[in-house]
């Protein structure tokens, strides 16, 4: 097993953005790639079985997206933030990944880690795969936090996002002009002017070249909208299984005014979690972490801290 690390360049003439993401760079093999991790806190031989938060990013995200929960949660908690093939640091190879991929390749970071105790945070494409992951080794997870997601088979596909799967012209805008990734920097929020340049920027430095960009379209094209999409039946098994789960504390933050994960998202979620602690927060979008740092950070703290009780196995 190969795990290496570098250390972030901080040299003068790095980009800001490098600023607002000041974390050791962590390396390990997946299906022959090198996926990009941080590795933030407590490790295991300082702290054996230190409770794990497992960040989970979506599409066109990358693990710059949890850059404040990790400097917050890090002292006291083991943040670990992969960035999915194709993704943010990690390697940009040219093939799809279904997401029965996306799942076995968190499978493969868990054990390679060999993760316990681990608190799922996750959103947009990261909720599929994160709770894929944990349906299939239950008994190393013990909390989940999912912002703005889902995990279930789509019954709307929005316009904005199905323009991009028109033939020829949904990969050229994606893939060569990077529309959905800019796009993203102003309809993911209901405050865009909360983003400065500095962290626009982090957010599209990773995607910077069509090559680059494979994964962006990819992620796309993967949305299961039609019956006989390839990743049809793994969403909707994933979703069959989520009331095993419901034994579990789960934590539910919410923007309102996300069109993409809409409310009826969240509600559906209320339906297989009634247990869940939800929040709802009526101005704020699809980028939740982003739209309100300042309140997503206390709740997310305060709900890793209670105490928690056997929840051990699942039905």
């Amino acid at each position: 097993m190969t795990h290496t690390s570098a250390t972030q360049d901080r040299q003068q003439d790095a980009p800001p953005w490098r600023a607002l993401y000041p974390f050791e760079s962590h390396f390990l093999p997946v299906d022959e790639h090198s996926l990009h991790y941080l590795d933030e806190g407590p490790q295991l031989g300082e702290a054996p079985r230190a409770p794990v938060v497992l960040f989970s990013h979506g599409n066109p995200t990358w693990s710059f997206h949890w850059r404040n929960l990790i400097t917050d949660l890090r002292d006291d908690f083991r943040a670990v933030a992969p960035d999915h093939l194709g993704c943010g640091l990690s390697d940009k190879p040219q093939q799809m990944f279904r997401l029965a991929d996306r799942v076995r390749h968190m499978q493969m970071l868990i054990e390679q880690l060999d993760l316990q105790r681990i608190t799922l945070v996750a959103q947009d494409w990261g909720g599929a795969i994160g709770l894929g992951a944990a349906l299939e080794m239950p008994e190393r997870f013990e909390r989940f936090v999912l912002l703005n997601t889902g995990a279930f088979v789509p019954w709307f596909f929005p316009r904005r996002i199905r323009v991009c799967r028109f033939p020829v012209l949904g990969r050229v805008g994606v893939q060569g002009l990077n529309l959905f990734s800019r796009a993203a920097l102003r309809m993911t929020m209901s405050h865009p002017e909360r983003l400065s340049p500095a962290i626009r920027a982090g957010y599209l430095a990773p995607y910077d070249s069509w090559s680059n960009r494979a994964a962006v379209y990819n992620f796309v094209e993967d949305i299961p909208w039609s019956a006989s999409h390839p990743s049809r039946a793994t969403l909707a098994e994933i979703e069959r299984r989520l009331p095993q789960l419901a034994s579990r504390p789960v934590q539910l933050i919410w923007g309102m005014r996300d069109w993409c994960f809409t409310p009826a998202c969240l509600d559906r979620f209320v339906e297989i979690f009634p247990q869940a602690e939800t929040h709802r927060f009526e101005d704020a979008g699809h980028w939740i972490v982003e739209d309100s740092p300042e309140r997503v950070t206390p709740l997310v703290r305060a709900f890793l801290e209670q105490p928690l009780a056997n929840t051990a196995g699942v039905s």
